[in-house]
């Protein structure tokens, strides 16, 4: 099942670009969040906690409890956005989804294919991996923390496609079977060119040269 993180967060009443930017400048990322069959609510959260913690877990896949000052039960959630500078790499505003228990929600999981197969061991066959993280739909209780594959048994030019792979009890997959997640491919011989000799190299193109730099040297 995925982890599960806490994040606190505090309700604000202003919107727009001019409260986004104060927000900013104290420290603090502009937040939303929306779903569950209820109103959007707008929030801050603390700038360093949150990027220190999106940097630490799979955020497509989190549950994030929402924990506000004065209240008992914090807001479970998902990221569903993390909009960032576009060269700063800084947070600069997150939507949050509710979500509810037995309510299925969409979500990708990361891919993580585990073993070295035999094509690679006995046949130096290379590993391709196409697709990194798979779409899935399901409840919360239920959301993987990723989806592991065995491929020890892959030869020299198998390939693994989606309705390969067993999912977990209530996990319906959003892909079509027929997608390839990976492939052991043969390894691509490098071909080595020889350098083509060209009329006029030689000695007489080393004089030149040297002629060139006798004359860079008198000026």
């Amino acid at each position: 099942m995925s982890k599960n993180a806490t994040l606190q967060a505090e309700k604000r009443d202003g919107t727009g670009k001019g409260v986004a930017r104060k927000l900013r400048q104290s420290g603090r990322v502009p937040a939303v969040l929306y779903g569950g069959g209820e109103g959007s609510m707008h929030l801050s959260l603390d700038t360093k906690k949150a990027e220190y913690l999106f940097h630490n877990i799979s955020v497509d896949n989190t549950i994030i409890d929402l924990a506000f000052e004065g209240e008992k039960e914090p807001v479970r959630t998902l990221v569903r956005e993390i909009q960032t500078h576009p060269w700063k790499a800084h947070v600069m505003h997150v939507d949050f989804l509710r979500i509810q228990k037995g309510v299925a929600v969409d979500m990708t999981v990361p891919v993580r294919l585990v073993g070295i197969p035999i094509g690679v061991r006995n046949s130096g066959g290379i590993i391709e991996q196409i697709i990194h993280d798979i779409a899935v739909r399901c409840i919360p209780s239920k959301i993987p923390e990723s989806i592991e594959v065995d491929i020890t048994e892959l030869d020299l030019h198998d390939v693994l496609h989606v309705g390969d792979i067993t999912f977990g009890e209530g996990v319906e997959v959003m892909l079509a079977p027929e997608q390839t997640i990976c492939a052991i491919a043969q390894p691509r011989a490098e071909e080595v060119v020889a350098p083509e000799e060209t009329e006029g190299e030689g000695e007489g193109a080393a004089d030149e040269d040297a002629e060139g730099a006798a004359e860079g040297d008198e000026s």
